[in-house]
């Protein structure tokens, strides 16, 4: 059995990487733009870019996970991710494993287009799938929450968030274990928790406008707006399922 991970040199990526050489013997490959970046030993490198698809390898890989590109173009992103379904089915790979959004088919969230259009694009192949529909990290909040005064606009809104290494380690589980085949996974946080009751009297109740006023990007806002809705409020099951415990707690410095 082969694996190929791709954005191996970004931090979730790495970290699948990581925790895929620990649970397994098989053979571990990764496809990253500069090779010079993936620093891991005991791992057989392929140069290789979303932007340019004649330079993607996936020849002899029976799982392959795309992990999600990074750029905020919405039209980009798409194209980038299935220049790498093409070559999947181009070099015959047998399983995509994809990092995808919180309920990505439905979701309100100005991400979530990108997530739809690339789970229709691999459903399309008729290729055996598995869609990672990870939440939210801890760590988009974390600098936020150490602020000492906490100016948002989700007001109570919850968020079942999980780690980055949690998510890490479920993609690596669902890689390296049977049973995954043609499955959805709907990825959180084993409970939620809000702004104001993680900063208390530090918390300030903003508005979206407000936020951009003071130059916050607006793709962050949307998904403040999103968490202000309740759009990542639900706890669900499946991270806990793979990872065999309860996912770890946010902590706030």
């Amino acid at each position: 059995m082969t694996i190929l991970i791709t954005g191996a040199t970004g931090q979730l990526g790495n970290a699948v990487v990581r925790h895929v050489l620990n649970r397994t013997d098989e053979q571990v490959i990764v496809s990253v733009r500069t090779p010079e970046k993936f620093t891991l030993e005991g791992v057989e490198v392929r140069q290789g870019d979303f932007n340019d698809p004649e330079t993607l390898n996936f020849q002899g890989i029976d799982k392959l996970l795309i992990v999600s590109a990074d750029d905020h173009d919405t039209d980009v992103r798409i194209k980038q991710h299935k220049n790498a379904i093409a070559k999947a089915v181009e070099h015959g790979v047998g399983h995509i494993f994809y990092t995808s959004l919180t309920d990505a088919a439905t979701s309100p969230s100005l991400a979530a287009p990108v997530h739809k259009a690339t789970e229709e694009a691999i459903l399309a192949t008729g290729i055996t799938y598995t869609f990672l529909r990870n939440g939210m990290y801890h760590e988009n909040y974390l600098d936020a929450l150490a602020q000492d005064t906490v100016a948002i606009s989700t007001k109570d809104g919850r968020v079942a968030s999980a780690s980055r290494d949690d998510f890490a380690q479920g993609a690596a589980a669902a890689l390296t274990t049977p049973g995954h085949e043609n499955q959805t996974y709907e990825l959180t946080g084993s409970t939620s928790w809000s702004f104001p009751e993680l900063a208390g009297d530090r918390y300030r109740d903003v508005t979206d406008e407000d936020l951009i006023a003071a130059g916050v990007p607006p793709f962050l806002v949307d998904f403040f707006k999103s968490i202000r809705n309740g759009v990542f409020a639900e706890v669900r099951p499946d991270l806990e399922k793979l990872l065999g415990r309860p996912t770890t707690p946010i902590k706030v410095a």
